[in-house]
């Protein structure tokens, strides 16, 4: 109930897409048209009814990590009238600590990142996403992590897929023995390639427009005398 066509698609789409045992799977979905209302609602699904211990939710900034945890605050299940976060514990990790009831973790790459190498992080650091950020030439891999061994999620859900999944960062996604589902709107042939081709939604951003979920625009210059003249 609730949910936009291409919302509900991709849902099911997932669900065939994890009972036939595909490790990745992309969802590409116009920006506007709630990617972020979509992941939580499968996420919640696969908490309730598949049993899920842990899911992570990978962002590339802080501000998109703040967002996603205010979303998830404010998501309230249509079989239940209790908040998702009543009835499942949703952690941002702020530090190196990830607690050990947590059932939704939040995190930008980069932390989990930094976490793995059992380094600290600045938070000045998850401020740009990871693609505009320069990495030292060879980069350390990733090793083993007893505080986080590689079974500690079962689902991880990366958000702009698109600019986040590659170069030092993709240790991060390969460590884990995990299912992945990967969230964007402008996806380029790595992220299809990435993903094994495996897409189980697509909704472009001229659909969304044809349904009425966005609008189309144009952008125009507008000069008064205030702005010529001061």
């Amino acid at each position: 109930q609730g949910l936009r066509k291409c919302q509900f698609r991709g849902i099911n789409n997932l669900d065939v897409s994890f009972r036939d045992a595909k490790p990745r799977a992309l969802i590409q979905m116009a920006t506007g048209a709630g990617k972020t209302y979509t992941a939580i609602t499968f996420i919640y699904r696969l908490l309730k009814f598949a049993k899920a211990r842990r899911v992570l939710f990978l962002v590339d900034t802080l501000n998109l990590g703040e967002q996603a945890e205010q979303a998830f605050m404010a998501y309230e299940p249509k079989d239940d009238n209790r908040m998702l976060t009543d009835l499942y514990k949703v952690q941002r990790l702020t530090s190196r600590y990830i607690a050990p009831d947590s059932n939704v973790c939040i995190s930008t790459i980069q932390r989990m990142y930094s976490i793995l190498k059992g380094e600290e992080l600045d938070p000045a650091d998850e401020e740009t996403h990871p693609a505009e950020r320069v990495m030292p030439a060879g980069p350390l891999p990733v090793v083993y992590n007893d505080t986080v061994p590689p079974e500690h999620f079962d689902f991880i859900v990366i958000d702009e897929c698109h600019r986040s999944i590659y170069n030092v960062w993709q240790q991060v996604l390969e460590y884990f023995d995990a299912f992945q589902i990967g969230l964007t709107a402008t996806p380029d042939k790595r992220t299809f390639a990435y993903f094994h081709e495996n897409v189980v939604s697509e909704y472009p951003y001229e659909q969304s427009v044809a349904d009425g979920v966005n609008v189309g625009y144009d952008i125009y210059r507008i000069e008064t005398r205030i702005t010529q003249s001061g």
